[in-house]
């Protein structure tokens, strides 16, 4: 098997071009967690931006506001969470296939995709 620098560094500009043009599509990706069985409901985009927060009716209880903290903080955080995994999925898919058998010793995920 040859090994051809101009071919990998051509790939290696594909696979960064394929990664600029997959990150700017991160803010469509959209996600919503739930906390609270459903009372607090945070949406989230593959930015790790929350973009809405709603609560159920129930929940605001000026009495309580503790809990509407803590499940305001576990819906933002399962959110994020959500988001990332799908952003990580959506960057694993844009360099897939790019390098036959990747490059070896390399991790993506140690570079955000």
């Amino acid at each position: 098997m040859d090994f051809n620098m101009a071919d990998m560094f051509g790939k290696i500009q594909e696979m960064q071009s394929k990664v600029k043009e997959t990150q700017a599509q991160l803010g469509d990706i959209e996600v919503e967690a739930e906390a609270g069985g459903g009372m607090v409901k945070v949406k989230a985009n593959g930015l790790r931006k929350v973009l809405s927060i709603k609560f159920d009716q129930d929940v605001v209880d000026p009495n309580d506001k503790e809990m509407l903290e803590d499940l305001v903080v576990a819906g933002v955080n399962k959110a994020m969470e959500l988001a990332e995994q799908e952003a990580q999925k959506k960057m694993q898919d844009a360099y897939k296939g790019m390098i036959p058998g990747g490059i070896p010793g390399m991790d993506p995920s140690k570079f955000g995709l």
